[in-house]
């Protein structure tokens, strides 16, 4: 009952969030029969085209004659103050939705049981009409557009065109993504190596309270939803060192914070994620940290369901970051060699899920650590050297490393394998670290930040022939 009246007062708060309810819904559906005439009442006023506000609903209801025996104008009224979050609307829908459906398949039940009870009854008789009704049911579900078969369903030129085809990086570049949206973020490392003071740095930007992070843009959001599921205190102490009295407003509005374990593991409630966004409306969500998030990270089966929580909420519009750690043997690693997946803790299938994944490799409390992409949505990011600033809870990319600070201190400019052995930290770089910085170097000469001139060989030696240089125009800037 409690679930119909949301629904309705959603659909008188919001007249689009009809379009987005009325595949899931028929009219008997809804269990109160008043509530089934509220809602024709509200799909004819949404097919005019007309507002579906108490006042306009109210006057059709009258003109009908069904004001009064749906509880008149006030409880019009009740209904659109009912709902909790219009964009809750959906969550509300298919619990009307679920009910309705045991309602109908309890009357089912029921009936075969008094056809049993009834004098000569014919077992083969109420078989066959136990499996009609069956049938006739399924079919009844299948046929209509309310059906959760169907909800998902489309076709396959819009999947193409319209489904993530040309979105802007959450943060970073179109050709060097580190958060694309509609694909999560996961950073990992062990602790006290600045996981959660990236992630903060991360949510203000979501917040439009910074740029960048690591001189990457970070695209600004509605509303973030941070589940700070373990030593929330430490969290609120690390976040306030960004936090300056300016920024009350955007903070209050802008950023909910759930304290403690959450009501369920994600493994046992795989809506859980997509729930909560809705319950606070928030198209972004953060989980400090994953440990906390699922029953146990090792068990492969438990490694799918938490990536069904992910995609389910993901496929509901929310953006997901994570923060998670690495195993324990991995702890002593050399950071000048590469970390690979199998480094991150737990199933494989909490990685395979993933957009994109940031591994911080260092020692705790360390002021300089080293970030790695592992996984990559585009382009690779990185290694980058950072430096945190941990009194002000920033991070920076070590300049000394920077490219573009590099070529402003090397006036007779750089060929690609000179980048490479000053990033890669070799005398001989590999094929790998080369390509690298050849792409690194072709993207400062894309974005006006650098000139190439081609070697003395005419150009056809390759890129390594090539010089590259801070271009006037970027050097007058910062001199």
């Amino acid at each position: 009952m409690r679930a119909e009246a949301a629904v309705l007062g959603a659909c008188m708060h919001d007249a689009a969030v009809i379009d987005a309810v009325r595949n899931l819904l028929d009219g008997p559906d809804f269990y109160r029969p008043a509530h089934e005439t509220v809602w024709r009442a509200v799909l004819a006023l949404r097919s005019e085209d007309k507002p579906t506000d108490p006042i306009v609903l109210g006057d059709r209801l009258r003109d009908q004659g069904d004001l009064e025996r749906v509880g008149g104008a006030t409880y019009l009224h009740q209904l659109a103050d009912a709902t909790p979050s219009v964009g809750g609307a959906v969550w509300y829908a298919e619990i009307v939705r679920k009910k309705a459906d045991l309602r109908r398949l309890r009357t089912s039940g029921l009936r075969t049981v008094q056809r049993t009870m009834e004098p000569g009854a014919d077992p083969d008789a109420i078989r066959s009409e136990v499996e009609s009704e069956v049938r006739s049911e399924r079919e009844r579900a299948l046929a209509s557009g309310q059906g959760r078969l169907a909800r998902f369903i489309t076709d396959g030129w819009s999947f193409v065109t319209e489904t993530g085809a040309d979105t802007e990086p959450l943060w970073g570049t179109r050709e060097q993504t580190a958060w694309s949206s509609g694909e999560s973020l996961m950073i990992v490392g062990a602790p006290g190596v600045g996981k959660t003071t990236l992630a903060h740095q991360v949510v203000l930007g979501r917040l439009g309270l910074a740029d960048s992070v690591l001189d990457m843009p970070v695209a600004p959001s509605k509303r973030v939803l941070y589940l700070a599921l373990d030593r929330y205190k430490q969290i609120a102490r690390a976040l306030a060192r960004r936090i300056q009295p300016e920024h009350e407003s955007r903070i209050r509005d802008g950023l909910a914070v759930w304290q403690g374990p959450l009501p369920a593991t994600l493994d046992k409630e795989p809506d859980l994620l997509a729930d909560l966004a809705a319950a606070h409306q928030a198209d972004t969500i953060v989980i400090d940290s994953l440990k906390d998030a699922v029953s146990t990270l090792v068990d492969d089966a438990l490694g799918v369901a938490y990536n069904n929580a992910r995609q389910r909420a993901m496929r509901a519009g929310v953006e997901v970051l994570e923060l998670h750690h690495q195993r324990k043997a991995s702890e002593n690693t050399p950071r000048a060699q590469k970390p690979t997946l199998d480094r991150v803790y737990g199933s494989t299938w909490i990685v395979s899920g993933a957009g994109s994944v940031l591994y911080v490799a260092g020692e705790a409390g360390d002021l300089a650590v080293t970030v790695h992409h592992l996984k990559t949505p585009t382009g690779e990011i990185g290694p980058l050297q950072v430096i945190h600033d941990h009194e002000r809870g920033t991070s920076s990319v070590d300049p000394a490393l920077d490219p573009v600070q590099i070529l402003r201190t090397r006036p007779d400019g750089l060929t690609v394998r000179e980048l490479a052995a000053v990033q890669s930290g070799e005398t001989n770089p590999d094929r790998a670290a080369t390509e690298k910085a050849r792409r690194t170097l072709d993207r400062l000469v894309k974005a006006g930040l650098a000139t190439k001139a081609e070697g003395a060989a005419g150009g056809t030696g390759g890129g390594q022939q090539a010089r590259y240089r801070a271009s006037v125009r970027h050097i007058g800037a910062v001199s």
